[in-house]
């Protein structure tokens, strides 16, 4: 079983910064993709940011430029920096990665229980 644990979520004021981690467990034969996506209330799910296991990185226009994702593949931990937070970054931040958990099964979708991040002064 694949679990995709989060945390560093929190409450931060305008233009601060704040860093999620998010480490994966269990069986796990390979990972590939991992990012992060956030769901606001009322809003769907989108994404953020991703990254490949080898280390190349893709992010929303929305975060170009004060997000940065990053990750341990030694430690299965994938991360996000968050710098010059605004108001309209509030949203339920949710852990994603692409993952193999034997040489038998097909790779799929995991997705951790997502941690609340709120921009607010």
């Amino acid at each position: 079983q694949v679990q995709l644990v989060e945390s560093g979520g929190g409450l931060v004021q305008p233009g601060g910064s704040l860093r999620l981690s998010c480490a994966a467990s269990g069986s796990i034969f390979s990972i590939y993709d991992m990012g992060w996506y956030r769901q606001a209330p009322g809003k769907q799910r989108d994404m953020v940011a991703t990254i490949t296991s080898g280390g190349r990185a893709n992010y929303a226009d929305s975060v170009k430029g004060r997000f940065t994702i990053s990750r341990d593949n030694a430690k299965n931990t994938v991360y996000l920096q968050m710098n010059s937070l605004k108001s309209e970054d509030t949203a339920v931040y949710y852990c994603n990665g692409r993952i193999r958990p034997s040489p038998v099964v097909e790779r799929g979708d995991y997705w951790g229980q997502g941690t609340q991040v709120s921009v607010s002064s």
